[in-house]
């Protein structure tokens, strides 16, 4: 399916996304975080990021926006869409491949903002990791919960493509309500 690199990207687009906009997950009503609660949850989205400066994680959070349109937009099946705010995402990064090797591995193509600043660079390759998605027979991988009250999106990594929740949390709560409604006496 994905590289490692793109792999990772898809994974911290989801995290960006779930952790960065409003909305509902697991089934009650949330809040991104604001002000001086922003730079630690935009950390905590990032791998191997131990901070995040308050002008970077709000750049990031606007990305997040733009990223749960495209995730909302594969979802829906209007790939038009998505690609066009792809697109613009690219532009407004600067996207840029660059081969990049970590000791002990092999090269790997990475992608970079026109500057390599932490929210420009993420910006920069979380588009680029979505546009490899769309831009392929992958993008029915992107994915926004079907549970009820819940819009946290997923990337579908399962051998058969065919995960519907966010999380197992997510999945548990509409088995249990099915077992329930299965289980209540009809009048």
């Amino acid at each position: 399916m994905f590289d490692s690199h793109v792999a990772t990207l898809l994974d911290v687009s989801a995290a960006l996304v779930n952790s960065l906009t409003d909305g509902s997950a697991r089934g009650r009503p949330y809040t991104a975080p604001q002000g001086g609660d922003l730079p630690p949850a935009v950390a905590a989205a990032l791998p191997g990021e131990a901070g995040a400066e308050p002008a970077a994680a709000a750049h990031l959070a606007r990305t997040a926006q733009q990223l749960r349109a495209v995730f909302e937009a594969v979802e829906e099946q209007h790939l038009d869409t998505a690609a066009g705010l792809l697109n613009s995402l690219l532009r407004a990064s600067g996207a840029r491949p660059q081969l990049d090797r970590v000791p002990g591995e092999p090269w790997q193509v990475h992608f970079h903002g026109s500057d390599d600043t932490l929210a420009v660079g993420w910006s920069a390759g979380c588009a680029t990791a979505l546009a490899l998605a769309v831009g392929s027979d992958l993008a029915g991988r992107l994915g926004v919960c079907r549970a009820p009250r819940c819009d946290r999106v997923y990337v579908d990594n399962s051998r058969n493509a065919a995960r519907q929740f966010c999380s197992t949390a997510c999945q548990s709560r509409v088995k249990a309500a099915a077992f329930r409604a299965r289980r209540t006496p009809t009048r």
